[in-house]
């Protein structure tokens, strides 16, 4: 996802600086305007020969220049580690998982429960079944979990993203499973709020009502300059990605405004202790 969305963003600047439309482009490829479109915002796969003409087509020549748009091309085909899950990954999902996996900051408000990267494998399991009305089968619960705690995976590489993790204290106090898991989750909430990479603040009760009347939602920022920030809003059958900066912006400034109302990290792992030592 994010290899096509490099890809298709250097190829619009191209075809744009060439002042060559979108309907020609589509042309020398055999293909649609709006295959070009979609190529641009990277919602397409790309085929090496079709890459090759536009850059024709634009003027890129030169093999130094050519290759390593046409290495994006090859590697933006290569599927992530998360197609291994595509049985229990709905499609809508897959897309934040990778730009997930991307991301070199990721800024997060939870209300309902504790944030997917941040749950122990007790918690995750209690909240893959909570959420079915009927009984889900044991393996599927399985293998959501699993992939959860793959996911956690990237907060410990060498190139770990930076989280923010703005918690509601009702993200806290709600029970999932038992008194026990739900003691383990928060004890691993205090734990690993003290890694470098990991910022945990809670907004408790006592704040009042705030800024994030709409619920949950997640910003991801890239290290890539051409990448737009991304804010992933999460619904009952699919998600909504939001790249527009004016809308991205109201976001950042209720995270902002959400970070000044919570405790600090310090305070925030007080809190936590404190509700163990309540339960």
């Amino acid at each position: 996802m994010v290899r096509r969305i490099l890809l298709g963003s250097q190829l619009r600047r191209l075809r744009e600086a060439r002042g060559v439309t979108r309907e020609a482009a589509g042309y020398s490829i055999r293909a649609s305007e709006s295959k070009i479109s979609r190529m641009e915002l990277g919602r397409v796969s790309f085929k090496a020969r079709d890459v090759e003409d536009l850059l024709t087509l634009y003027g890129v020549t030169e093999d130094a220049e050519r290759e390593p748009l046409l290495a994006l091309a090859r590697d933006s085909s290569i599927a992530g580690w998360w197609h291994n899950y595509s049985d229990v990954l709905p499609g809508w999902f897959q897309t934040y998982v990778g730009l997930e996996g991307a991301a070199s900051h990721i800024s997060t408000y939870e209300v309902q429960f504790v944030h997917g990267l941040l749950q122990t494998d007790d918690y995750a399991h209690a909240v893959v079944t909570a959420g079915h009305k009927t009984a889900v089968p044991e393996d599927e619960v399985e293998r959501r979990v699993a992939l959860r705690l793959e996911r956690q995976k990237l907060l410990l590489g060498e190139n770990a993203p930076d989280l923010l993790c703005v918690l509601d204290e009702a993200a806290l106090r709600r029970p999932f499973g038992s008194d026990t898991i739900m003691d383990g989750q928060l004890k691993h909430l205090a734990e690993i709020s003290e890694r470098p990479n990991v910022t945990l603040q809670v907004v408790p009760f006592e704040s009042g009502g705030h800024a994030a009347e709409s619920g949950a939602f997640t910003l991801l920022r890239f290290p890539e300059s051409d990448l737009n920030d991304v804010v992933y809003l999460e619904q009952l059958t699919s998600a909504l990605y939001l790249d527009k900066r004016d809308e991205v912006g109201q976001y950042d400034q209720v995270l902002e405004r959400l970070v000044d109302i919570a405790l600090s990290p310090s305070a925030s792992r007080d809190h936590l202790h404190r509700i163990r030592q309540l339960r």
